[in-house]
């Protein structure tokens, strides 16, 4: 008697049950030390990928941990179930087959949806390190359509591989898509709205945006499929339907080329004599600044008769498009034209009034009107 039928005996079972126990035990031991080997070369290739400088390899490596480890154990197990159900001819260990099918076919969709996310990845941080610029809108749109497309695929082959006719499924889609876009079709034009943005790519993540038309301003975060998320200036955030981009202004300041000084000065009327002079010199400092961009339209020029004052403007613009920078040079820009225009010994005006009193009229003083 061998040491099978010995336990066989000893439990109370026959020996074939006995013989499926141990066949099933040995299975799941065998996949369980093959899941722990593949695990163990999986860390090893993910070390070695880490040290190449070749990101791919470490994108494909990362993608293939989680799902051929869940491979494994889905065609163990679905082995070990056809080993059971050959014994015990019950109807649920038909579902086996269909099951395994699914699952490898899950397994791969699950890998490769991995490795598009990973890749994308990978891309976008190899030229950030290479110092080159990175259009991640594209980056997101392309990475969006290959793991939608895995997706997809991925189901129409489970569903061919368990006998439903792909082409009845696709019947059916087209004849209730007609339904479904009517009922949905708020969402739909969200999704044609935010596939518009990646094909006009009238901004990208990480532009500052406004609109005329609606009360929306700040830095573009993320353009999803149905929605657009901005970051106002006061760090709230706001999602846009990207439906509304399709029929209002959007206008793009970090497309500008350069940022615009527009002042208007004024200087007092006793120094007209001085205008002229003050101008010539306000223009030749511009054309001498070097922040300032001489290539595009400069004009310093005596503009109008105010109130109080004699106004000249100052029209040109600066080289920087940054915020802060702007304004440091738009500062220095004023204080070199307060100095010019203290030089030639003039002021700049501030609101006065002048009273012109007719000869004959005399103003008396408080004590002499007590004494009258």
């Amino acid at each position: 008697m061998n040491l099978i039928e010995q336990i066989a005996a000893a439990v109370g079972i026959d020996y074939a049950t006995a013989v499926l126990i141990t066949q099933v035990f040995v299975v799941v031991l065998g996949v369980m030390i093959l899941n722990f080997l593949f695990g163990r070369l999986l860390h090893h290739l993910t070390r070695r990928s880490e040290q190449t400088e070749n990101p791919w390899d470490e994108a494909a490596v990362k993608a293939a941990n989680p799902p051929l480890r869940v491979l494994v154990w889905i065609v163990g197990i679905t082995f070990a179930a056809d080993m059971v159900g050959i014994q015990a001819d019950a109807p649920i260990f038909e579902a086996v087959n269909p099951v395994r099918t699914v699952g490898v076919i899950a397994a791969l969709a699950w890998f490769l949806f991995r490795l598009a996310r990973n890749m994308e990845t990978a891309m976008v941080e190899r030229r950030l390190q290479a110092g080159k610029p990175v259009d991640l809108t594209t980056v997101n749109a392309v990475g969006k359509l290959v793991r939608v497309s895995v997706l997809i695929t991925a189901a129409l082959v489970a569903l061919q591989s368990l006998g439903i006719s792909i082409s009845g499924v696709l019947a059916f889609g087209g004849i209730g898509g007609i339904a479904v876009g009517f009922a949905a079709k708020d969402l739909l034009a969200n999704f044609f709205g935010g596939l518009m943005i990646y094909l006009d790519r009238p901004f990208a993540v990480g532009d500052w945006i406004r609109s005329p038309d609606k009360e929306i301003e700040g830095t573009v975060e993320d353009i999803g499929w149905r929605l657009t998320r901005i970051r106002r200036f006061d760090k709230r955030p706001i999602y846009v339907p990207n439906a509304v981009f399709t029929s209002i202004t959007v206008e793009n300041p970090s497309r500008m080329t350069n940022r615009r000084i527009y002042e208007t000065i004024g200087i007092r009327y006793d120094d007209i004599g001085k205008m002229a002079a003050i101008t010539a010199d306000v223009k030749a400092m511009l054309a001498a600044h070097p922040e300032i961009d001489t290539a595009q339209t400069m004009i310093v020029n005596f503009n109008a008769f105010n109130d109080s004052s004699l106004d000249f403007f100052v029209y040109t613009f600066t080289k920087t498009t940054q915020w802060v920078r702007f304004h440091e040079i738009k500062e220095d820009v004023l204080l070199k034209i307060a100095d010019i225009i203290a030089s030639h010994g003039a002021e700049i005006a501030f609101p006065t009034r002048t009273l012109h009193v007719p000869e004959g009229v005399h103003v008396e003083s408080a004590a002499a009107g007590d004494r009258a």
